[in-house]
């Protein structure tokens, strides 16, 4: 059983969670992820790790409610258990294991969108540690529904806002603003690491394309059991099938095809979505539970 230690509202339907886990706390790394159950009979839920100590044995993890499960997670509070929280699982981001002065003498951008912005922080925090400053784009629908901003610049080089409406930092799309940055403010990168909404990945891809900058994205929000049996999260890399979660999360953003893996997303959150109504249904006493369990 893993122990709630700390929950925390970030924004609307995003809770961050702190979680009693030592051994996963003392093996992780940044770009890598977690499993857990609510209980016995719960499905396996794969999170992003965004943070953890070793020292205090916790990892964070950041949690939007969208389907059943998650919403079901999120009403959980401190001092309640989870019964599986199984990790670290997948690849560890690249940079980990690069020569340490070729990477101290990279230029590389962050792009963060939504909750997305959690998984970007360990490891804007795990450069930071090893004396880089990284820059990070951080975008938001409006300024309401920003996460991790001031925990990002404490650990970050500079940290630019975008949001769509203009309610703070720049007023428009992430790409929009990776353009000005180099475009108009003579900023210079050797590599952009994006995580978010897949659409906002595809896009970002399109445009660091133009600049010939390498460009690794995390397709974390394809992942469904978390290794690669139920071959929900095949996604199609350079022309070849991989799996999420055993050969990324992380992957060369010019060498994904986007529009296979939003439909290949867009079958889950269907899924997730009917499940979601069914039970509402269920507790307001409009469903029969006969036969719907299965």
């Amino acid at each position: 059983m893993y122990k709630i230690l700390r929950k925390e509202l970030l924004a609307p339907n995003i809770y961050l969670m702190d979680v009693e886990a030592p051994r996963v706390a003392r093996a992780a790394k940044p770009g890598q992820f977690i499993i857990l159950r609510l209980d016995e009979k719960g499905e396996r839920i794969p999170l992003t790790i965004a943070d953890y100590d070793a020292t205090e044995g916790s990892v964070t993890i950041v949690i939007q409610t969208i389907g059943y499960s998650t919403t079901k997670l999120c009403a959980m509070n401190p001092g309640e258990f989870l019964a599986d929280f199984a990790g670290p699982l997948g690849r560890p981001s690249e940079f980990v294991n690069e020569d340490m002065a070729t990477l101290r003498n990279k230029r590389i951008l962050f792009v963060a969108g939504g909750v997305g912005t959690a998984p970007v922080y360990p490891q804007v925090k795990w450069l930071a540690e090893h004396g880089i400053k990284a820059d990070v784009i951080i975008g938001a629908k409006n300024k309401d529904t920003f996460i991790y901003v001031e925990k990002m610049q404490q650990v970050a080089g500079h940290v630019y806002l975008a949001t769509d409406d203009g309610s703070a930092g720049f007023h428009g799309l992430v790409t929009a603003l990776i353009s000005d940055l180099i475009d108009n403010q003579g900023k210079q990168y050797d590599e952009v690491i994006a995580i978010g909404p897949m659409i906002m990945m595809k896009f970002v891809t399109k445009t660091t394309k133009a600049y010939n900058l390498k460009t690794i994205v995390s397709l974390n929000s394809l992942m469904v059991d978390g290794t690669g049996m139920c071959g929900a999260c095949r996604v199609s890399v350079g022309g070849k099938t991989r799996f999420t979660c055993v050969d990324g999360p992380e992957f060369d953003g010019h060498e994904v095809d986007f529009d296979e893996a939003m439909r290949r997303q867009g079958m889950y959150k269907t899924i997730e979505s009917r499940k979601a109504k069914i039970e509402q249904e269920r507790a307001e006493g409009h469903v029969c539970k006969v036969g719907l369990d299965r």
